[in-house]
């Protein structure tokens, strides 16, 4: 159970975020409120009120941040993206759990007894207030974080915040990861699945060490991009940075964040800005695509699993339950196809004699789809491409040469995540604020507009925002 600091952290984070603002340009301060939440606060704890969504590390940082810049600072916030596209996929996203939970008023027997209740009015409500708390850092980051020098800010943050987080990682390798219960008094996790290779795997404050390597790998990649592309008299630190979290990133004993670095790392470091732009897109379509393979039985799994089988006959067993899972999760979803069995554990697949939960839910494509529906996968995991999408679509016909150099390492890091998050459900915060980044750099090359001299300088200071004119992209 999360101890009296633990909530107290949560309940004292918007205190902190005013500070921020207060102290920091608009910019900076959006980053590290949001940025800082997500690595401080504490995982799994909440406070519930009813007929309201829950208030943790995520939904606190972001409804802070979205009522200081609107109540605070007076800015006026564009909820909707310029395109039809990015308008109609954010209806979407916030609207189909209202739809969800008109298609599952009736309640679910389960064995030994038990049952599942089903959704009520309130329940909608709840949601869809929970979708718009997690869509904020989108919001902001799209019309906030759009500039040459404000996407430099996220990934010198990114770095800062990783060379930091190093320090109770490195103690945890040695000491066992014992961060969150010192502070916040229990364990988030299962202690085995820190155990790797003879030491442990770091987690800190985040869900899981996969997590915390994921972010490590992020935090490499911006020191990377910024190695190569920074003009400022700090650009000669980046590569000792890359070096040291790239070290780091092999100690935290995760394969799949090192296969995203080994694959990604010589692309920020030699390639163009749109060859990037276009790795990018197509990482997200593969994300985007694999359910509808999967549901298609074109991906083939078996083959799969008989190609590692011959290299790692322990993993090929995890990889031959995992697919058997997702096919089993798949078939649930498919009998809602549309807008998914919604919440409180109906989208899962129950033993028929003791009502035991027989599956598991690692990937947060299953998850969507099978909470929400075809509906609300559309909606989230479109929202996520459709700046990768635009950025990659106005930088074509040459204009890519103008592309500010932060725009493409960014635009990887949201396009990775989405594959990451086929085996794994690591949608976070920073996610959305990534991608709304890319979003509103997009629609302003769209637009024609280019960041001025005094944006683009890292060292310009408060220079506020081009405006952008309406204009319909897609």
């Amino acid at each position: 159970m999360p101890n009296s600091l633990a909530y107290l952290a949560l309940m004292s984070w918007p205190l902190i975020a005013v500070g921020l603002f207060m102290s920091l340009r608009l910019e900076r301060a959006l980053i590290w409120s949001i940025l800082a939440a997500y690595l401080l606060l504490p995982p799994v704890a909440e406070i519930d009120f009813p007929l309201l969504p829950a208030f943790d590390k995520t939904t606190i940082p972001n409804v802070a941040a979205l009522a200081i810049c609107m109540l605070l600072l007076g800015r006026r916030v564009a909820w909707l993206p310029r395109s039809v596209a990015g308008r109609v996929l954010t209806v979407l996203f916030v609207a189909s759990p209202a739809a969800t939970v008109l298609t599952n008023g009736d309640y679910i027997a389960l064995g030994g007894g038990g049952f599942l209740p089903g959704l009520r009015i309130h329940d909608a409500l709840s949601a869809i207030m929970l979708q718009i708390m997690t869509l904020a850092p989108f919001i902001l980051a799209r019309q906030f974080l759009s500039t040459d020098a404000a996407q430099r800010e996220i990934l010198v943050a990114f770095v800062i915040a990783g060379l930091a987080y190093s320090i109770p990682m490195l103690t945890e390798m040695r000491l066992s990861p014992q961060t969150n219960v010192w502070i916040y008094g229990f364990f988030q996790h299962d202690f085995t699945q820190t155990v790797r290779y003879g030491g442990y795997r770091p987690i800190v404050f985040l869900p899981h060490g996969l997590w915390v390597a994921f972010f490590t790998m992020m935090c490499l990649l911006s020191a990377v991009a910024l190695w190569r592309h920074d003009r400022s008299k700090w650009r000669r630190r980046f590569g000792p940075a890359a070096i040291y979290l790239g070290g780091l990133l092999v100690l935290c004993k995760s394969a799949a964040a090192l296969v995203y670095a080994a694959f990604l790392v010589p692309v920020v470091a030699v390639a163009g800005a749109r060859l990037q732009l276009t790795l990018a897109l197509a990482l997200a379509m593969t994300a985007v695509c694999y359910p509808l393979m999967r549901g298609a039985e074109i991906l083939p799994a078996d083959a799969i699993v008989s190609w590692v089988e011959e290299r790692d006959p322990q993993r090929a067993e995890s990889l031959d339950y995992r697919f058997g899972n997702e096919t089993v999760l798949l078939d649930k979803a498919w009998q809602k196809p549309f807008f998914g069995w919604g919440s409180w554990g109906r989208n899962h697949v129950y033993d028929p004699d003791t009502g035991r939960m027989t599956t598991v839910t690692d990937g947060r494509w299953i998850i969507v789809i099978g909470t929400l529906g075809w509906f609300g996968y559309f909606g989230e995991f479109g929202l996520l491409t459709l700046p990768l999408w635009l950025v990659w679509r106005a930088s074509a016909g040459g204009r890519g040469r103008d592309l500010a150099p932060c725009v493409g390492p960014l635009a990887l890091m949201v396009g990775i995540n989405m594959v990451d998050m086929l085996p794994n459900a690591t949608l976070t915060t920073l996610t959305w604020l990534m991608a709304g980044s890319v979003l509103g750099y997009a629609e302003a090359m769209a637009a024609g507009l280019r960041p001025s001299p005094a944006q683009a300088d890292p060292a310009a200071g408060d220079a506020a925002p081009a405006a952008v004119r309406p204009r319909t992209i897609l």
